[in-house]
């Protein structure tokens, strides 16, 4: 990439002509919000359907006879439990016990496995995966993020609209799970994941569909009318990922934090057979007791506990907020942030730093919303 140049998804031009607010997200061009506005985006979202370009994330497949053995000594969680056609959420953990980025692994079967990983990390992660291939196993790798487009349709609604579009009977693909199968005749990944709290699905094309997709959606969706569906930005997509206490890389997660303290031990299998990179480190820091943790935090008074932050205890500095901001949905002021074990339990008083001002805040139980099933 040219340096000043910044990178375009396929949907760039359908966000421009929908009045997005286009902003540099590391290193792509990308609307942070539109004309309705964050809150009217977040609430939608929450309450009827909310539409989301995604086709900045990376897209790698691992194909051949060990590509199990081999994403699994790469990864927390244990790929040898994935069936055809599951996905599950994961982390690939560097030698220290760091975070070197969260990620998707999906398996279509035994010899082929797709890996989605964060937009901003994708060039370190390819050249990481690359760097631990042996020349033992067989395992073909591809970084194939410019061969798809990715849409993201979320919501109460989700489901229903989607389904005007594909012979694919959705209410079949469980939470996790996903198919192959034709949306609007273009054939498609179909997957029930999504990065908001709410049901909803995210469908992977080819990127000269992109735009096609992305109206056909809106337009089964009733876009324009007072309760349809609305296109999310960024800003959205931040809100409802905090309200569903979802972890965002290079805040919660990051090359110096692991999964442990990132409250991601539900992902973490570390007795799982043949082991993975940094297990040793994770499973002292298990052993031993972690020094920080996240945590949920609500404001007791006005303020927002923004990133950065530093969080008080009885006058003394202990912590930091790593990601905070209004909850549209809750009309709360909520964040997260870590803290030393001891006061990260729910009820915990402690104060936010915000701008020289100490504002009350409490622990509370995460995660903040949790949809009705």
């Amino acid at each position: 990439m040219t340096e000043g140049v910044l990178k375009k998804t396929p949907l760039n031009d359908a966000h421009r002509s929908l009045g997005g607010k286009m902003v540099d997200f590391g290193g792509w061009d990308m609307p942070v919000q539109y004309s309705a506005g964050v809150i009217e985006e977040h609430n939608r979202c929450r309450t009827r359907s909310g539409l989301f370009d995604v086709s900045h994330m990376g897209e790698i497949w691992v194909e051949g006879p060990d590509s199990i053995s081999f994403v699994n000594r790469l990864t927390t969680n244990d790929v040898t439990k994935l069936e055809d056609g599951q996905a599950h959420y994961s982390c690939m953990p560097n030698k220290d016990g760091g975070v070197v980025d969260d990620l998707l692994v999906y398996r279509f079967n035994s010899h082929k496995l797709l890996l989605v990983v964060n937009a901003g990390t994708t060039d370190k992660d390819w050249a990481w995966i690359k760097s631990h291939h042996s020349e033992h196993e067989d395992v073909g790798l591809r970084n194939a993020s410019a061969d798809f487009c990715q849409i993201a349709i979320q919501g109460p609604e989700a489901t229903t609209i989607l389904q005007g579009l594909t012979d694919t009977e959705l209410s079949q693909i469980k939470n996790y799970w996903f198919t192959e199968g034709e949306v609007d005749g273009v054939g498609a990944i179909i997957s029930r994941t999504g990065y908001t709290g709410e049901d909803g699905f995210e469908v992977y094309a080819a990127p000269e569909f992109a735009e096609q997709l992305w109206n056909k959606m809106l337009d089964a969706g009733r876009f324009g009318d007072d309760d349809g569906i609305l296109p999310c930005g960024l800003a959205a997509r931040n809100t409802l990922r905090l309200e569903a206490a979802m972890s965002l890389y290079g805040h919660e997660l990051g090359d110096d934090i692991s999964p442990l303290e990132a409250g991601l031990g539900w992902i973490t299998k570390l007795d799982k057979e043949g082991g993975f990179i940094g297990r040793d480190i994770l499973a002292e820091q298990k052993q031993n007791g972690l020094s920080r943790k996240i945590a949920g935090f609500e404001m007791k008074e006005p303020g927002i506990g923004r990133d950065g932050f530093d969080v008080y205890v009885n006058g003394e500095k202990c912590g930091v907020v790593t990601s905070g901001s209004p909850a549209p949905f809750l009309k709360k002021n909520i964040g997260l942030a870590f803290l030393p074990p001891e006061f990260a339990k729910p009820g915990q008083e402690i104060k936010i730093d915000v701008r020289g001002r100490h504002v009350a805040a409490e622990v509370v139980p995460t995660p903040f919303y949790k949809r009705e099933k």
